[in-house]
């Protein structure tokens, strides 16, 4: 599995089958998903002690609570006595994890604390660390919060921070939007017939967007050259110049995110964060997209529009405008997905498709996924 140049200035894309063979899908399971941080929310749902919110990743259940050490950890959703899911809320508050079950409880810090009717051995399982809540690892960046299934993965900072330096040359331009101080103002789920790579490479070009996206490229006109803002370094996208704001009217009457410079205004960037988040910086909100495969043919995508709460406390805060532009973009990225998908299977696609100039920045998302996958599994 390789990407093949093709003579000339044309490259390949990845063949159809990575697109919808399960075997594929398993082994990316295994060796992309599992081994990558997940963004699962924000610190702001569990800033108290006792605050919990539950989550899947693969075939996971994770409970992520703030401990009354104020310490945020993550632990497999999963009693050690009988394998019960410990919370099945989204979210809550509690002093203490007990099984629905049997009763076993637990403390926030994962450890055991009672096993009832059973004195006997009860002093043999709670003093015994194995009999605690399996951990998972937990960071967190930038007030989200990201968790990683495997044994010893690398930092954050090793693998998120060298994506932003890749994509802005330094660190500070996504600090100025302090994304930790905002708050989700609404948020849209979709359900996308097509493989999550397909979504993902979607995002990575704009080599589309004067085809499919009319409200995006009358918001930001040099997206109708093909050029988005991941072609290169540093670059962003100039608002059309009649437009105060990244909104479907383009008008807007929010104060600018604390922290922006002045060369921030009107200006609009987009990156991914490998390998399922996508987030959109603007003068007045952030976008994030995270992608959940789940399976070869079928992805969920999870939008959240993020303002100040200062904003979103006064009596006319209204978000719709802004959410529109992208709700359309959204719903106009995710029918094209699905135009792909349906052809993937198809004999004219067995050997790939092609990238033009423009979009060939987009090989290195196939690389990554290709080495991922292959050279692991050359090495069990």
């Amino acid at each position: 599995m390789v990407v093949v140049n093709q003579p000339g200035k044309l490259k390949s894309t990845l063949k159809g089958e990575l697109y919808t063979d399960p075997a594929i899908f398993e082994l990316e399971k295994k060796y992309i998903f599992s081994e990558s941080w997940t963004f699962i929310g924000y610190e702001y749902d569990v800033a108290e002690p006792g605050q919990y919110i539950t989550t899947k990743v693969e075939n996971e259940n994770i409970i992520v609570v703030r401990g009354k050490d104020s310490i945020l950890r993550a632990f497999l959703n999963v009693c050690r006595h009988r394998g019960a899911t410990l919370c099945s809320d989204p979210c809550g508050k509690t002093g203490i994890i007990r099984c629905p079950y049997h009763s076993w409880s637990y403390g926030l810090d994962g450890t055991l604390l009672g096993v009832p009717n059973s004195s006997e051995c009860r002093e043999e399982l709670v003093k015994n660390e194995q009999f605690g809540l399996a951990s998972v690892h937990l960071q967190t960046w930038h007030g989200m919060i990201w968790i990683n299934l495997s044994e010893n993965p690398k930092s954050i900072e090793e693998s998120l921070d060298q994506q932003i330096i890749d994509r802005f040359g330094e660190l500070d331009t996504i600090s100025r939007y302090s994304i930790g101080d905002l708050r989700v103002a609404h948020r849209e789920e979709y359900e996308v017939d097509a493989n999550w790579k397909i979504i993902i490479e979607n995002f990575q070009e704009c080599y589309h967007c004067s085809a499919i996206h009319p409200e995006l490229t009358e918001t930001l006109p040099e997206f109708r050259s093909g050029i988005g803002t991941q072609n290169g370094v540093g670059t962003g996208a100039i608002f059309n110049e009649s437009y105060e704001a990244f909104s479907l009217s383009g008008k807007g009457n929010r104060a600018p995110l604390k922290g922006l410079l002045p060369e921030d205004d009107r200006i609009y960037y987009g990156m991914t964060i490998l390998p399922l988040v996508f987030i959109n910086l603007t003068p007045d909100h952030v976008i994030i997209h995270r992608s959940i495969p789940i399976s070869a043919e079928k992805t969920k995508v999870i939008c959240e529009w993020l303002f100040d709460p200062e904003e979103m406390a006064k009596p006319d805060f209204n978000p719709m405008d802004a959410v529109e532009l992208f709700h359309r973009v959204n719903l106009q990225d995710f029918a094209a997905c699905q135009w792909c998908q349906e052809n993937m299977g198809s004999k004219a696609y067995k050997n790939g498709g092609i990238l033009v100039p423009i979009e060939q920045h987009v090989s290195k998302f196939y690389e990554y996924v290709l080495n991922s996958i292959q050279m692991n599994v050359d090495t069990e």
